[in-house]
Formats: structure tokens, C-alpha cells, sequence
């Protein structure tokens, strides 16, 4: 009988590390370096993934941009899907503009594969992904979190 008590603490304890901040991306992970094709790559397929999730084009996007091969690639991709890019310091000038949508990005090295990320308010996608030779091949199914 005090076992059928301990089971759901024990559920629970071990459910509560596998909650996920709601305030978007951590900035703590070390990018990883992926450059020219694989950069592309990678930022074209999940710039793609993003588009079919986001489904509108029609709200502008900020994002921070950096110098990065992967951070232009980004920006070009996501533009390559009809997506109105600003720059983080940049606000919507009409008064009945849409409201930007902020979109975080990370690209992490995690055990010998590349993790990319990009997150918004209302839902956060990640992948892992091979490089090798300069070329990026999905490791993993796309993980997708909606939130409301």
C-alpha cells in the first residue's frame, strides 16, 4: 500500500527535469563553428521547418544578426521563403503594421553533432545534425514545442 503512494511522487520528481524555460533560447552554450555549405544547409532546412509551423509570411520577423556564416545564411534562407527580416533594432515604422515576431537562434556543438535551434514566443524547433567534409545531414526527427 505505501508503494502505490511513493509511485506518483517519484513520476513526478522525475517529470519535473524535463520541463522547458518559456522565456526562449539560453545564450550559455559555445556556438558551434559551421561555415559555407553546411551553414547554408542547415539554415535552409530549418528555415524551412520554421515556415511550415509559422504558417503566415506576412508578419515581419527580428532577428538578432551577427557576423556568423550561419546567422546570414539564416537571415537569407528565411527571407528565400518570402519572410520580411528586421533587424533587432529595428521596429515596425506603420502604425498598422503587424508586430514583429522576436525569433532566437542557436547552433550548439552537442556529442559529435550540431544542434540548431530557433524559438518565438509561441513555439521553439530544434534538430540534430551530421557534419562531415563540410556537408549537413539531419541526424534526428524535428523536435517541435507549441506553447499558448
Amino acid at each position: 500500500m505505501q508503494l502505490c503512494r511513493l509511485i506518483p511522487i517519484v513520476i513526478a520528481l522525475v517529470l519535473s527535469g524535463c520541463q522547458t524555460a518559456t522565456d526562449g533560447l539560453s545564450t550559455d552554450a559555445a556556438p558551434a563553428e559551421v561555415t559555407g555549405p553546411a551553414a547554408g544547409a542547415i539554415a535552409g532546412d530549418m528555415a524551412g521547418r520554421f515556415a511550415e509551423q509559422a504558417g503566415s509570411t506576412t508578419t515581419p520577423i527580428k532577428l538578432h544578426k551577427d557576423t556568423s556564416e550561419y546567422s546570414v545564411a539564416l537571415e537569407a534562407a528565411l527571407k528565400g521563403w518570402g519572410f520580411a527580416v528586421l533587424a533587432d533594432d529595428t521596429s515596425a515604422s506603420a502604425k498598422d503594421a503587424p508586430k514583429p515576431v522576436t525569433l532566437t537562434y542557436s547552433i550548439a556543438a552537442v556529442d559529435g553533432q550540431v544542434l540548431a535551434r530557433l524559438s518565438t514566443d509561441t513555439m521553439e524547433l530544434g534538430r540534430a545534425y551530421s557534419v562531415s567534409n563540410g556537408v549537413a545531414t539531419p541526424a534526428s526527427p524535428l523536435s517541435l514545442m507549441k506553447r499558448n
